[in-house]
């Protein structure tokens, strides 16, 4: 099976300090994915981008 992660540019947070703990997004006009550094390839959440930026408002207003 191919891995689609190859294909993909990430980003890593402009909140992310030195180390292992980042988080990083990639994505397109229909998915949004997100990873941390420390598991990149293995725990992958995809959402679309409605679903994202409700996420990102949710989080902001926390």
């Amino acid at each position: 099976m191919a891995d689609f992660t190859e294909d993909l540019t990430w980003q890593k947070s402009s909140r992310c300090a030195q180390g292992n703990s980042c988080v990083h997004v990639s994505g397109d006009a229909t998915h949004i994915h997100v990873t941390e550094s420390a598991d990149p390839r293995e725990a992958i959440l995809t959402a679309t981008p409605t679903a994202f930026a409700a996420l990102l408002r949710t989080l902001k207003a926390a």
